[in-house]
């Protein structure tokens, strides 16, 4: 029971990271391109953590952490130069 949750779980992950690469290519405006960017890194983690836990292995953890360092860091610097414009004070 548990399998058919997690791949069920996956499945439906995949189909939101396509939406949100879908508004990163399409979006109207900057900042929705930024949320967009955003979504799609943390819908990845957990398709990381996901896969994680069906394979039985730890490495897919140790890169999810990896993930959400450097996203959070880009969505910082992204959102500060785009109300800036410029990264680096």
């Amino acid at each position: 029971m548990l399998q058919i949750s997690l791949y069920s779980a996956l499945f439906l992950l995949s189909l939101a990271l396509l939406f949100s690469f879908y508004r990163l290519v399409k979006g109207p405006s900057m900042p929705d391109r930024i949320l967009a960017l955003d979504t799609l890194y943390l819908n990845s983690i957990v398709v990381l953590i996901l896969a994680g836990l069906l394979l039985d292995s730890a490495l897919f953890f140790e890169t999810a952490l990896l993930i959400a360092v450097m996203g959070f860091v880009s969505t910082v610097a992204l959102s500060k130069y785009l109300l800036r414009g410029d990264i680096m004070e």
